[in-house]
């Protein structure tokens, strides 16, 4: 078996973040320096009973860190990651249900998601500073997945379902996070920008960007399929880009299992021939609008 140390580098920081262990704390129980981890992190070789005890420190099996078999993550940051990891070479995206595309969205949107995991910081007491760093390291790595997809341009195909932009609308972004009054009206307002953005992006059909509507039964989970020149990833995905860094609200689960992505391909082929796509889908999503906006 060949190691591609690049990519277990990659999965490395990835577990890292999944561990909720700080770096000089895995260097130190691992009897290397910090500067060494990272540099394992960027993808300098390393030994395979280096790896053996890397898998045993972050609680996982030496396979998963080497990238084969399905890789889990209960902790959005490090599920961020890893899909600001595969997006690097990605040329195509594939993704089924969410209210939004995170890639295509405003910098409106970003901006709302400082100000409501600030405020959380805030409410907070012992936890405060802790919040506030996982908080700003969740933003850099969404913030680096954007700039990455505006200098590459992978095409997207993003279907959202009805429901789940009806519920975007009512309860604005990050509607799982106790905000105040004033913020609540903010995130209300970013949503009506992004579903109104959304509906102009159907309208206009620009090269690489597609949009679908689901107007059906909303689908049972939400999931991408990331195709490269040498690879296909499945991500299965409960964690919203609008979630708290702190949310457990499931586990991410991402693979490469040919009989796996064919299934999830097969669905969102089967989603894609029913949504409504362009005009079709902008008007819906204009009359979702006027119906939440007050006249």
């Amino acid at each position: 078996m060949s190691m591609h140390f690049a990519e277990i580098g990659q999965q490395l920081r990835a577990y890292r973040l999944e561990s909720g262990l700080r770096a000089e704390e895995i260097a130190a129980r691992l009897g290397v320096s910090r500067a060494a981890l990272y540099r394992y992190e960027k993808g300098e070789v390393i030994k395979l009973d280096t790896i053996k005890r890397l898998a045993e420190l972050l609680n996982i099996s030496p396979l998963s860190l080497l990238g084969i078999g399905v890789e889990y993550y209960s902790r959005p940051i490090a599920y961020f990651e890893r899909i600001r990891q595969i997006e690097e070479t990605a040329d195509q995206i594939l993704q089924l249900f969410g209210p939004v595309c995170y890639l295509t969205t405003s910098e409106a949107y970003d901006q709302a998601l400082a100000e409501v995991f600030d405020e959380a910081a805030e409410q907070a007491t012992a936890e405060r500073t802790a919040m506030r760093s996982m908080a700003e390291r969740v933003l850099g790595i969404l913030t680096a997945r954007k700039r990455m997809y505006a200098t590459r341009r992978p095409g997207i195909i993003a279907m959202m379902s009805l429901s789940s932009v009806q519920r975007l609308l009512e309860d604005g972004v990050a509607a799982g996070i106790s905000v105040s009054d004033r913020l609540h009206r903010i995130c209300r307002d970013v949503a009506v920008t992004e579903v109104t953005n959304m509906a102009a992006l159907m309208e206009a059909e620009p090269m690489g960007l597609q949009f679908g509507l689901l107007i059906g039964a909303e689908p049972s989970s939400a999931f991408k399929i990331l195709r490269a020149r040498d690879r296909v990833s499945l991500a299965i995905n409960p964690f919203r880009p609008d979630s708290h860094p702190s949310a457990n609200t499931g586990v991410a689960m991402i693979t490469g299992a040919d009989e796996a992505i064919a299934a999830h391909q097969q669905v969102a082929e089967a989603k894609w021939r029913e949504a409504l796509k362009g005009a079709a889908g902008a008007s819906r999503l204009r009359q979702l609008v006027a119906t939440a906006v007050p006249a």
